[in-house]
């Protein structure tokens, strides 16, 4: 099994969750972040007045699912949250030893 972590734009996540939807990925968490990358802030304008602010607004994606699923669901995460500008955000893929579903005691793949 793998964990995907991905952190995008986030004007993008409707896109990359019916990506990850028709790619057969049953489930994923979502959370509000904000940080930079190479990009190092952006330049903002309130009133009239530029400010630079050093925390990019991003959302970063969570999804476990099956080695055999994992391929799949990190092709339709680039192909749906690419721009081709600067910041559209990165995609980890990390082995997962074990996942408990509590609700049934269900363990491995069963409880994805």
């Amino acid at each position: 099994m793998k964990l995907i972590i991905a952190f995008i734009k986030p004007f993008k996540l409707e896109q990359v969750r019916d990506s990850l939807k028709a790619a057969g990925v049953s489930g994923m968490s979502v959370s509000d972040i904000s940080g930079f990358g190479r990009q190092g802030g952006q330049t903002e304008v309130y009133r009239g007045a530029e400010y630079e602010v050093e925390f990019v607004p991003k959302v970063r994606l969570e999804v476990i699912v099956t080695n055999e699923l994992a391929g799949p669901a990190v092709a339709a995460i680039e192909s749906a949250a690419h721009t081709g500008e600067i910041g559209d955000g990165k995609i980890v893929v990390l082995a997962v030893e074990d996942v408990v579903r509590i609700r049934t005691s269900e363990r491995g793949a069963d409880a994805i």
